[in-house]
């Protein structure tokens, strides 16, 4: 919010980020420009500096465009991944009946990509990566890749928001091969195998420092996995205050010290 339609999950993308600036952590916050995004109304503008290279999905070049907009009232900037083909002429990620569109393993790959391109441009090395929801699980994956070449991300702590936000269908072996031709190793590719919205939360749950359980509807069982797995796993709670303040310690824990990012 005020960029997306209010959804649970809009309104802490909002809000959330806001309380940990207030807190003097340094922040930034990337979506995809999804086309009912309105760029005149929310006046975005592209980032000149930060855009015109080109990442490879599936053996092509589609170019990264990176715009901004503000919220005013809370200080906050809001860095939107662009591009023709995946985001600004296409719409939500599900059809009506909820199930998975046939390029969503593309826009993925994409937008995690591209986000975190985006973020090593900008020569700002982050302490934590909160991601949220299906669409963002590759990060870990990248951040993994990424790293191989350039260690610009060796101490980033990631943690997952596990919400609600389920869809039907799986994705096809399509999506192995697009990651392999992006260096996705044999254990990748272990975790990633025949992914339906359980298995790929599972994957994503695997590789996170820490969960957060973002909405008391979140599947029961990926609470369990988490837990079982000993991961760091922070329980939902409907006191947004009392939630967002032991977010904020929550990253404190895995960081392992009060740094200002």
């Amino acid at each position: 919010m005020p960029f997306t339609p209010e959804t649970p999950s809009a309104h802490m993308g909002r809000h959330l980020p806001a309380f940990v600036q207030d807190r003097e952590r340094e922040i930034r916050v990337f979506m995809p420009r999804f086309d009912y995004v309105n760029e005149r109304k929310h006046q975005l503008h592209e980032v000149i500096r930060l855009s015109g290279m080109n990442l490879i999905v599936n053996n092509c070049d589609h170019q990264m465009i990176i715009k901004v907009g503000s919220i005013p009232t809370a200080r906050m900037q809001v860095y939107f991944i662009d591009n023709e083909e995946y985001f600004a002429h296409s719409g939500e990620l599900l059809d009506e009946k909820g199930n998975l569109k046939k390029d969503d393993d593309e826009r993925m790959l994409f937008f995690c990509h591209s986000t975190l391109e985006a973020v090593r441009k900008l020569a700002w090395q982050p302490h934590l990566i909160h991601f949220s929801g299906w669409f963002s699980s590759l990060i870990p994956f990248y951040l993994r890749r990424i790293n191989k070449e350039n260690a610009f991300f060796t101490d980033t702590k990631t943690v997952f928001s596990l919400t609600d936000d389920h869809f039907n269908g799986r994705f096809t072996e399509e999506l192995e091969r697009k990651m392999k031709n992006d260096g996705a190793t044999a254990k990748d590719l272990r975790i990633f195998h025949d992914l339906d919205y359980m298995t790929l939360m599972k994957a994503v749950i695997t590789y996170a420092h820490g969960i957060v359980i973002a909405s008391p509807n979140a599947n029961p069982e990926l609470v369990a996995f988490a837990k079982e797995n000993k991961k760091h796993v922070l329980d939902y709670n409907d006191n947004q205050t009392e939630f967002y303040t032991s977010i904020n310690k929550f990253y404190d824990s895995l960081i392992g010290s009060k740094i200002n990012n």
